[in-house]
């Protein structure tokens, strides 16, 4: 079957996970639903990824909670690279087996004057391409380095193959919303459960 369900229910198995993370660094506790209404309970020292992160569970349909306290008096790195673990520690534990997903996503969104690519496999192989080129290094108190260090970490470990391209922009802050708005939406894609998938969609039997 496509769509596995609880035992004895009927009903669709419920696409969640919790993960928690604890280091001299940082101190986080993440939650992320997969088949969510967009709904975000954001506690971060990082202002800045607490709006790219909202903006991406709301274009996702997805349902997140971070509560994370770091070292921002060293730097927001820290941080940001933790919450980027833990989200795709959620991801894939919530994916399961991946029976019955599209797993594959390809994704523009224009923000104004910027435009953004997200394509996306979900491979169980972890790949992550990146081609932006940013006007500004500081969006506010963000440094805009920590975006492909979020993105990265992600990747790796939701273990995705994850292709991130801004093609173009003037305005920093719109080409990074781009990016977190084509993410959002090309993970909700890619995840989705399509009917027609028996099993795991791919030719190996595995993800």
């Amino acid at each position: 079957m496509g769509i596995e369900t609880e035992a004895g229910t009927g009903k669709a198995a419920v696409r969640s996970a919790s993960v928690a993370r604890k280091t001299n660094e940082t101190d986080i506790t993440l939650s992320f639903g997969v088949d969510g209404t967009g709904i975000t309970d954001l506690t971060t020292d990082v202002p800045f990824l607490n709006h790219m992160l909202d903006l991406l569970t709301k274009h996702g349909q997805f349902d997140l909670q971070v509560n994370a306290r770091g070292d921002i008096e060293i730097d927001d790195h820290h941080t940001v690279e933790d919450i980027g673990i833990c989200l795709g520690q959620a991801l894939r534990e919530a994916l399961g087996d991946k029976r019955g997903i599209k797993r594959y996503a390809s994704v523009f969104v224009p923000m104004d004057e910027a435009l953004a690519q997200v394509v996306i496999d979900i491979s169980n192989r972890p790949h992550f391409e990146y081609r932006a080129e940013y006007p500004s290094q500081q969006v506010g108190s963000f440094t805009t380095e920590l975006v492909q260090e979020f993105l990265w970490k992600f990747a790796l470990e939701a273990r995705i193959t994850l292709h991130v391209i801004v093609h173009y922009g003037q305005n920093t802050h719109h080409m990074i919303e781009a990016v977190f708005k084509a993410l959002g939406r090309a993970l909700d894609e890619a995840t989705v459960i399509d009917p027609r998938v028996q099993g795991v969609p791919s030719t190996k039997g595995v993800l």
